[in-house]
């Protein structure tokens, strides 16, 4: 399922309202059926859905409602909801324009009722969209319909059907407003005539429906260099220079890179197919052979090829195209959307004291302490705990640097140290580990953090408003040791597509991108749930009900009447009305607070329930809180059968082990010491490191060298790898072996596959094909199909000598691609497919 634009709660309230009865029940069928659950589920969502009940509440406190359905099924009942109430309201409203144009015919109703996407239903309307100013409708207005009609049902010549037409001295329209047009000669006639038979014959859906499938099997999609100006400074799709292959077959990747070298002005993109062989469908369809006499036929036969060349081959290229566009954007979207959740729900390090440390060479190293709060640490002075240090050159303060740095470390008990994996971190890196190495007393652990965005948050409203005493250039330090500690917390307040796990982010719909990140983000807050008395504005706007303005009001509310007792004292804040209190409770928490069940992600509105659990054990809630023997001792029958909302064994389920974190236990990976760049790596040598990003044809891998490496799909495992995301997430730690390495082009190649049993097998022979990704700061090798396909590569381009086809007829041809065994190791990984990204 794909759309082109992206609802709002309230577009789709308004679709929902003007949507029978029938309508909506069709559409609920429809969903269960596709997405294999019970209607009656579809039915108890849709209901709270449209009462204002968000995603997250419903999953986690109406579970007796819709039996049990996840966040996951819940997003894409959301998705296909809006999309199938937005799909319907155009429904009524084409038929609603067929119908007054009297257009409206059972065979139309059919195909409008049976149509599965926006682009089909505007292909239904197409021929009957009003146009005044169109050849036809001019031709129409001069009174040409008359000769139109003879030569289409008679057999007279075009010449004889326009022997009796009388040119116009004024040309007006259907509302009265005079054309210019010239009729004047007969060639001028001609062509208005053959215009309206071109237009009638369009609307020959099912004929356009056979000839849109017949032609996207055997097009290609070709790609040239703009003009000869644009080699040097578009190197980077060079090899789409001059490239072609299957429209039908290309990956989702490769055709984003193409649209990219377009909109750059780099690349010129065009379909290539036959002509012939469906103008001779359309001469069959409308039996043009059998229409009598001879310069009948001609003329008809050149409507027909009118037809195809200038009036369907266009629209048929341009939605294939689009078809394919609106695939490749969404499956790009999700493989963001799959990345960013991995990425916040990634392990916390926990309440530690964290030296937070961004590293950089001619600006110095920048340091920041939190504590294990997350608050930037204060001195006997009442001052920040920051400092700046200059052991790289040209300063080369190696010897002070280090002091002050172990003084740090020293005087607060720094349980961690962060180091930004940005320039000179490994450097940073070698330097704090020779000085937790020389000094016995010292606890604290170095960690490479990625800092992705942390610049974007350092200059941001909110880092001004948290960090407004500290200096920007600082800032990023805090940001970086928060991140260790609690990365939700922290990357909530960075725009998602400045965290660099993205495809092409730039390249998709905007509106959906950050519609569908918006939706992974209150997913993954909620699943963790707040404590509302340190959080964030950032981080309390993703809770279920509350925005950007009620956030900061608790925040507000919060620094004027100090910390949250109870949750029942959150209705005290402005804005925060029953509604809104009865999505966001659950997942706000307050520990140390009046009622210990606050700190637990039990709703207020099941706190009776729970009394009358705690009556049957006679002992008083903190005695129960984690305590198995005594919740499993508890006779749930009675109260089971009268609970309409969360279940009896999932209140019990949390009173066992309450606000249970879901993120993985804290980890962090071993980077080799004497490997700190690629001049260090060689083939064969195995290291660990941690995944960063993950995409459709593989995932990066940082092991300490400042440049990601990539495994390709085919090195992931032994066996076939259809999705690299059921394989890997960002924040895995593996273990990966070097295969190939280019020093000068920054490209690692690494293998996840056990050396010893790695198949041998010979070299495929890979065709050229570059895609490109600069917003993610990677350049990715050469592949001309999915990995694994062992098709022949296609030939390169000939001048075609074709009767049957103009010049855009033939796919080009290519001569064969030269062989890996030439290219070596690291030419074959990067023409199969691969890419690497280079940090900043």
């Amino acid at each position: 399922m794909s759309s082109t634009d992206t609802l709002t709660p309230s577009q789709t309230s308004t679709n929902a309202q003007v949507l029978d009865a029938t309508t909506h029940a069709n559409i609920h069928d429809k969903l269960a059926r596709a997405l294999g659950i019970k209607t009656a589920q579809v039915n108890a969502f849709v209901k709270l859905y449209d009462e204002g009940a968000t995603v997250p509440f419903i999953a986690r406190y109406r579970k007796e409602k819709t039996q049990n359905l996840d966040d996951a099924q819940l997003r894409a009942l959301e998705k296909s909801l809006n999309y199938e109430r937005d799909m319907a309201t155009r429904r009524l409203k084409i038929i609603e324009l067929l119908s007054t144009q009297g257009n409206l015919t059972d065979e139309l109703q059919t195909r409008i009722d049976n149509a599965t996407s926006k682009l089909e239903l505007e292909d239904i309307y197409l021929p009957y969209r009003p146009r005044r100013r169109s050849p036809a409708a001019k031709a129409r207005a001069a009174g040409l319909d008359i000769a139109a009609q003879a030569v289409l049902t008679q057999n007279v010549t075009p010449t004889d059907a326009l022997a009796d037409y009388q040119v116009q001295s004024s040309i007006t329209d259907e509302s009265g407003n005079e054309i210019e047009v010239d009729f004047s000669d007969i060639e001028k006639q001609f062509a208005g005539v053959q215009a309206i038979i071109v237009d009638e014959w369009t609307q020959a859906l099912d004929l356009l429906d056979h000839l849109r499938s017949s032609f996207a099997k055997t097009a290609s999609i070709v790609s040239s260099v703009a003009s000869e100006e644009k080699r040097e400074v578009g190197e980077k799709f060079k090899d789409y220079f001059e490239h072609s292959e299957s429209l039908a077959r290309l990956p989702n990747h490769r055709l984003l890179a193409m649209l990219r070298g377009r909109q750059e002005n780099v690349l010129g993109l065009k379909i290539e197919g036959e002509n012939a062989p469906f103008i001779e469908k359309i001469i069959k369809h409308f039996e043009i052979d059998a229409k009598a006499p001879t310069e009948r036929q001609e003329f008809l036969t050149e409507a027909a090829s009118s037809l195809w060349k200038d009036k369907w081959r266009p629209h048929i290229e341009h939605r294939l195209l689009t078809e394919k566009r609106l695939t490749a954007e969404a499956a790009a979207i999700d493989v963001f959307a799959n990345n960013l959740q991995h990425l916040l729900m990634s392990a916390p390090a926990g309440r530690k004291v964290i030296l937070g440390v961004d590293p950089g060479i001619r600006h110095g190293v920048k340091m920041a302490i939190v504590d294990a709060q997350g608050h930037v640490m204060l001195d006997a002075e009442d001052k920040p705990v920051i400092a700046t240090v200059y052991p790289f050159a040209p300063d080369n303060k190696m010897t002070e640097a280090k002091v002050v740095i172990d003084e740090l470390l020293s005087t607060y008990n720094v349980d961690l140290v962060a180091i930004g994996n940005g320039t000179a971190s490994r450097e940073t890196d070698a330097m704090i580990k020779e000085i937790l190495a020389a000094n016995d007393a010292l606890k604290a652990k170095a960690v490479i953090v990625n800092e992705s965005g942390a610049s974007v948050y350092s200059a941001s409203e909110l880092a001004t408003d948290e960090l407004g005493n500290l200096d920007v250039s600082v800032r990023g330090a805090v940001s970086i040791a928060r991140r260790l500690q609690d990365p939700l917390s922290e990357l909530v307040k960075v725009d998602p597509k400045a965290i660099g796990v993205g495809q092409y982010q730039h390249d998709v719909n905007q509106a959906q991108l950050a519609d569908s990140l918006d939706k992974v983000t209150q997913d993954s807050v909620n699943a963790v749930g707040v404590d509302v008395n340190t959080a964030s504005p950032a981080i309390l706007a993703h809770i279920a009900g509350l925005n950007k303005n009620v956030a900061q009001q608790i925040v507000t509310y919060r620094k004027e009447h100090g910390a949250f007792d109870s949750r029942e004292s959150l209705k005290n804040v402005p804005r925060l009305g029953a509604k809104t209190f009865e999505q966001a409770a659950g997942f706000l928490r307050i520990h140390d607070g009046s009622n210990p069940l606050d700190a637990t992600g039990v709703h207020p509105e099941s706190y009776a329930l729970v009394d009358s659990l705690l009556a049957q054990t006679g002992k008083a809630l903190p005695e129960v809180i984690g305590n198995d023997s005594v919740l499993n001792s508890i006779d749930t029958t009675a109260l089971a059968a009268n609970d309409e909302n969360v279940s009896v064994k999932a209140i019990l389920d949390e009173l066992a082990k309450p606000a249970r974190d879901p993120r993985p236990e804290f980890k962090t990976a071993n980077f080799r010491e004497d490997v700190n760049s690629i001049k260090d790596l060689s083939e064969g040598m195995t290291l660990e490191g941690v995944v960063t990003n993950v995409t459709a044809f593989g995932c990066f891998i940082d092991v300490g060298v400042h440049q990601d490496g990539l495994v390709h799909i085919s090195q992931m495992a032994n066996d076939f790898v259809a999705d690299p995301m059921n394989r890997v997430k960002p924040g895995d730690i593996v273990s990966v072996r070097v295969i190939s390495i280019d020093e000068k082009r920054g490209r690692i190649g690494f293998s996840m596959k056990p050396e010893a049993e790695k198949p041998a097998r010979p070299a495929a022979k890979p065709a050229t094909a570059n895609v490109t990704n600069n917003d993610e700061n990677t350049s990715r090798p050469r592949s001309n199909r999915p990995a694994g396909d062992k098709r022949p590569s296609k030939p390169k381009r000939q001048p075609s000598s074709s009767n049957n086809s103009d010049s855009r007829s033939k796919a080009p041809r290519a001569e064969k691609a030269e062989s890996p065994s030439k290219m070596g190791t690291l030419g074959a990984l990067l023409q199969e497919a691969g890419v690497t990204k280079v940090k900043k």
